[in-house]
């Protein structure tokens, strides 16, 4: 059994899940031969670095990053640190040699993803992305569909993902609102799951046309001492500029010619994380929707009279990655989950020094695509996606 001596930067919410999906793994996946075991996790916040080593079994703790990456027994870094820190953070992971695990978007701009995948490259560490919606198994069994050919030539691609958690105006003006602390706005912070879903489904996107708008354009200055990042701010407190946009939409050409379209929104009223996907092609149809993970509708006709239409599947052990969890039909399976089969992958990328995916490279894919709306934006045209 190989041990992977993992080091965690960020301990807020996902730097917990990612210490959880660690353990997880380690018992869910316990017969691939590697385990994680935590050595380090970093935070600003002293007490929240304490209470993380004691809630998930750190070795040690500290309030300075840069004492993870140095750290002599650690062999990967995992990132999960507000969007304006990524880039820094893994620059210095890969100057080390440490391999690399980091959230999404991994640089603010298309351009600072590049640049870490760039550097990644030139020194041949093992990366991952958290991009885990890929690894619901009913979206692993869309892939094989496709990948089979059971849907014929895709011919139209519909992705979105809509979620509400800024749709209060009250809401505080924190980092993520400000362009100079997270460069764009939903764009960075949610674009990159549904670029990536339809890259991964339909394959590479060639061009694109963009637009953009920011329907809340003033939000509550935080109060120091008072409230969390996430707080609601008071109806007279000071007000602050939102400096990026609250909603993207682009029209999309793929290599393989199908068409399709990609819609963000963090202001939208209603849904709450509908990371969604439809799916069109010439001989079959599939959605899939995040809040109802576990389901998926599916249109593959037989030609038998009186029942035509789309059908309700239902996850169970028969799609992949399920059975690890439960094994019976029916039963669902959690967001962590994802996060432990994702976490199991990383592990495996490490230790049989084999680069699975979605790594840098797919970062790398779905960068390339915001870049081309960015451009569009700014022209109000079609835009090609090239290599940054």
């Amino acid at each position: 059994m190989e041990t992977i001596n993992i080091g965690v930067i960020g301990m807020g919410w996902m730097g917990t899940v990612h210490g959880r999906a660690y353990g997880a793994a380690n018992d869910r996946f316990h017969d691939q031969g590697v385990r994680a075991r935590l050595v380090i996790c970093a935070d600003e916040v002293e007490e929240r670095a304490h209470e993380a080593q004691q809630r998930l079994g750190f070795a040690e703790c500290t309030t300075d990053w840069r004492a993870v990456i140095d750290h002599p027994d650690i062999d990967a870094v995992n990132i999960t640190t507000p969007n304006f820190l990524h880039k820094e953070m893994c620059l210095a992971a890969i100057e080390a040699g440490k391999h690399l695990f980091c959230e999404k978007p991994v640089g603010i701009l298309p351009q600072e993803t590049a640049e870490v995948f760039h550097a990644a490259e030139a020194k041949g560490i093992k990366s991952f992305v958290g991009l885990n919606y890929r690894w619901a198994p009913l979206v692993q069994f869309a892939k094989q569909l496709i990948d089979d050919g059971k849907l014929g030539e895709i011919t139209n691609y519909y992705g979105r993902f809509y979620a509400m958690y800024a749709s209060d105006p009250l809401g505080q003006l924190s980092w993520r609102f400000l362009a100079e602390r997270s460069g764009t706005g939903i764009l960075g912070d949610v674009m990159p799951h549904v670029a990536d879903m339809a890259q991964f489904l339909a394959g590479p996107i060639n061009r694109v046309s963009s637009q953009k708008h920011t329907f809340i354009a003033q939000r509550p200055l935080p109060v120091p001492g008072r409230g969390t990042h996430y707080s609601r701010g008071l109806p007279d407190d000071v007000q602050g500029a939102v400096t990026n946009e609250d909603y993207v939409g682009a029209m999309v050409q793929f290599e393989s010619g199908a068409r399709g379209t990609l819609e963000v929104s963090r202001t939208v009223y209603g849904p709450k994380c509908e990371n969604a996907f439809e799916i069109y092609g010439t001989k079959g149809a599939m959605k899939w929707n995040f809040e109802t993970m576990n389901e998926m509708e599916l249109y593959l006709p037989d030609d038998t009279e009186g029942h035509e239409g789309f059908v309700r599947i239902l996850a169970g052990p028969e799609h992949p990655f399920h059975g690890r969890f439960n094994p019976g039909p029916g039963i669902g399976i959690g967001y962590e989950d994802l996060k432990a089969i994702e976490m199991a992958h990383f592990l495996e990328s490490v230790a049989t020094d084999r680069q699975l995916e979605p790594s840098l490279n797919a970062a790398y894919g779905y960068a390339n695509v915001l870049g081309a709306m960015m451009r569009s934006w700014e022209s109000g045209e079609w835009e090609d996606v090239v290599k940054l």
